[in-house]
């Protein structure tokens, strides 16, 4: 776009490979240092279940006893690691929606502005601008309340401990999906460039023709869905301890009411 020598090009590919591939590193040091983080908010989770408050005002120790094949606690795990793929299922398809609005946008100002591309006339930047923060904030509803009514509504229905169940399947699922996501779109980037510069057929073939399709899902594998899964883990931990007497509380009365 700026009109510069094609040596400009290669080289500023050459950076965007390599920012790519340290970028996937550096999400990896991420999302290693939020599973740490969950991992010891889940700690401290059990430790606030151990003392329950009876009725009477008196304190007592709950033993700490998980069985796998509890099925609730079976429930809590398969919940639990399906979060994290409906989360980024959710940010995905949001990805995409505000790209096509994006794309109205544009077509609409050529249309009705069509010296944008002779030069002529200045483009509305604030209407493009507009569009992606306010679809960012629209579409991030559904899935922060996603992390944050997933925990509370475990723990009324089925009690503090498939909570921990819960935490523990997301965590595990969470990690090894955002380490892929964040590997697989930085590769797919790298080999669209690379098939553009003269491999396999280069550009126009069928091989970057995959390439584009495989790029158009890994931008918002490593841009959106993988770096989400960090705040999704930790927001969901979070909560589980803000509101671990409350649930306690109404899992109590919700027994009382449906037994």
């Amino acid at each position: 776009m700026a009109k510069m020598e094609p040596h400009v090009r290669e080289r500023t590919d050459a950076l965007d490979s390599l920012g790519n591939t340290t970028a996937a590193t550096g999400k990896g040091f991420a999302i290693g240092s939020a599973a740490l983080t969950a991992l010891a908010l889940l700690a401290e989770y059990g430790n606030k279940i151990k003392i329950v408050r009876g009725a009477d005002g008196h304190v007592t120790d709950v033993v700490m006893n998980i069985n796998l094949l509890d099925p609730k606690i079976l429930i809590g795990l398969f919940l639990g690691a399906m979060l994290p793929f409906v989360f980024s299922s959710l940010s995905m398809r949001a990805v995409g929606r505000a790209a096509g609005d994006m794309v109205n946008e544009v077509r609409r100002q050529f249309r009705e502005k069509p010296g944008i591309l002779e030069g002529t006339e200045r483009p509305d930047y604030a209407g493009c601008v507009a569009i992606s923060t306010q679809g960012a904030q629209r579409e991030m509803v559904v899935p922060s309340l996603l992390a944050v009514i997933a925990p509370i509504l475990t723990g009324i229905i089925f009690g503090p401990f498939t909570v921990i169940a819960l935490l523990a399947g997301a965590l595990t699922s969470g990690f090894v999906l955002a380490i892929m996501m964040a590997n697989a779109g930085g590769a797919w980037d790298n080999a669209k460039k690379f098939i553009e510069g003269g491999a396999h057929g280069g550009k126009g073939s069928d091989a970057h023709k995959a390439a584009v399709v495989g790029d158009t899902v890994g931008d918002p594998f490593k841009d959106t869905s993988g770096p989400s899964i960090n705040i999704l883990l930790k927001l969901m931990s979070m909560v589980s301890i803000v509101f671990v007497t409350t649930v306690i509380a109404l899992n109590d009365l919700f027994i009382r009411i449906f037994s």
